[in-house]
């Protein structure tokens, strides 16, 4: 059964930290193609960054460039979103995704037209 679960959202102060989980099943984080999106309140859905591990290829967003970094452990089959250098402009409820053969969803940086995602996790940043 597919199932991605999102954890370690809250509330930050500026320029401070954040380090988002997600827990997979149904997928393999170093085989298929994952990623995660935000959609920031009375906003659209963006892409926030993306890999796909078998040939080691990355995407991120230029707001977050230099200050996240997506990673995977897989092991415990988990995917990780650090974030670093916290603004207002990051507030946002956060879903990570998994693909299994996407073109368009790569291809074009949405990861929120991935097969799956989870339910989302809130990170509120404040200046």
């Amino acid at each position: 059964r597919d199932q991605l679960e999102e954890s370690g959202g809250g509330s930050v102060q500026a320029g401070g930290s954040l380090r988002l989980t997600c827990a997979v099943s149904g997928f393999d984080v170093s085989k298929h193609y994952v990623g995660w999106f935000r959609q920031p309140p009375g906003k659209r859905r963006e892409g926030v960054a993306a890999a796909y591990v078998p040939d080691g290829r990355t995407h991120y967003a230029d707001a977050v460039k230099g200050r996240f970094t997506i990673s995977q452990d897989s092991a415990e089959n988990t995917l990780t979103l650090q974030m670093d250098n916290l603004n207002s402009d990051d507030t946002a409820m956060y879903y990570c995704a998994a693909d299994r053969r996407t073109q368009q969803g790569w291809l074009l940086f949405r990861p929120d037209i991935f097969e799956s995602s989870g339910q989302g996790t809130q990170v509120t940043v404040s200046s």
